[in-house]
């Protein structure tokens, strides 16, 4: 039996891609007569025609590499079937390039753009795999994302370096840690480095809760106060209005980001010293954890099973210690916030944590 396979990695990068991309080739090989097509930056390479055939030797070596060896791009979904100054058909010229490529099957390596892309062309008639790849794990369907334990590894070793220096000068310090519309990465990394305030997008927060326990901690003789808050996280008022509504509220305040606002906020409220620390990028890069390794590697090799059995239009998943699939039509466009009674929320609460609400 002989398979060609296209690979491709859309949206943003994050560890554990390239041990995925190595997880379905490598098993590809091994389990059937394999042919892999690497696909330039994400969906544009599909649009534009860039792809390369590529060598076994190019799997090697990179389990532990950051990044991606194809590359990635945003191409958001909602652009799909616009055809924009190019004059170009998007689904139209991917349906081309997949049948110029000979493909018997694209494998996507993405988040929640990606594998609604995916459901698209799933339904326009192509044989499609999903891998979930998120820092923020936020696909329906999945336990975890591939790239989301590297990420809470690195937001916790940064909440501990902050730890030791708001020590050493009484700071009270904010961290704004990645996550727009959900705040699993904040959750966790926010439990795992202990800090004293978690701030998510899921539960608006009132800033005069915040600065009560920042305020109580300087009663109670502890210099600095720890708030992890994702970048996503709102107040209570801004979590009434419409997106449109609340993003011209902020340009009007001057809104430079959730950490600065709430920074000198309690500088003003509280009189202490607050600082902001935005890790940004950092979160996403360098090597894959061992945990992202082993899951990517467990992904990687599933999608290969569903290409031997010529089961297409899934996306693979880990439900509790089982790796499986689900449809790409049933998750492609779910969201997955983190629910307000989730047990790492009761955990924290149960452990003093505010969540400012």
């Amino acid at each position: 039996m002989k398979r060609r396979i296209g690979i491709l990695t859309s949206g943003g990068d994050c560890p554990g891609l390239n041990a995925t991309i190595r997880g379905v080739a490598r098993a590809a090989y091994e389990m059937f007569d394999a042919e892999i097509v690497g696909i330039a930056d994400g969906y544009r390479g599909l649009i534009e025609g860039e792809w390369q055939e590529m060598k076994r030797s190019q799997f090697s070596g990179i389990l532990t590499l950051g990044g991606t060896i194809l590359g990635t791009s945003r191409t958001p979904f909602r652009n799909m079937r616009e055809i924009g100054e190019d004059n170009v058909d998007k689904v139209a010229a991917m349906k081309k390039h997949y049948s110029e490529m000979k493909l018997d099957c694209l494998v996507t390596l993405g988040g929640n753009g990606t594998h609604k892309t995916a459901n698209l062309l799933s339904q326009e008639g192509l044989n499609v795999i999903g891998l979930p790849k998120t820092i923020d794990n936020d696909i329906y369907g999945t336990d975890f994302t591939f790239g989301f334990h590297t990420a809470v590894d690195i937001a916790t070793e940064v909440i501990d370096r902050i730890h030791s220096t708001a020590a050493s000068h009484g700071r009270t310090m904010v961290i704004e840690i990645m996550g727009n519309k959900a705040g699993w990465l904040t959750l966790y990394s926010g439990l795992a480095g202990g800090a004293d305030v978690v701030l998510l997008p899921e539960i608006p927060y009132d800033i005069k809760e915040v600065a009560k326990v920042v305020e109580q901690r300087a009663k109670n003789k502890k210099a600095f106060s720890i708030i992890a808050v994702a970048e996503g996280a709102m107040t209570k008022k801004e979590a009434k209005m419409k997106k449109k509504e609340r993003e011209a509220a902020r340009q009007e305040e001057g809104f430079n980001g959730v950490a600065n606002r709430i920074a000198k906020q309690l500088s003003e409220m509280v009189g202490v010293e607050a600082r902001a620390v935005l890790p940004g990028h950092i979160q996403r890069g360098g090597s894959p954890s061992a945990y992202d390794r082993v899951l990517a590697t467990q992904f990687g090799v599933h999608a290969a099973q569903l290409i031997e059995r010529g089961e297409y239009g899934y996306t693979v998943a880990l439900a509790g210690n089982t790796i499986t699939h689900n449809r790409l039509a049933e998750i492609a466009g779910v969201p997955k916030p983190v629910p307000v009674d989730h047990q790492m929320v009761k955990v924290a609460r149960d452990m003093g944590i505010l969540f400012g609400d």
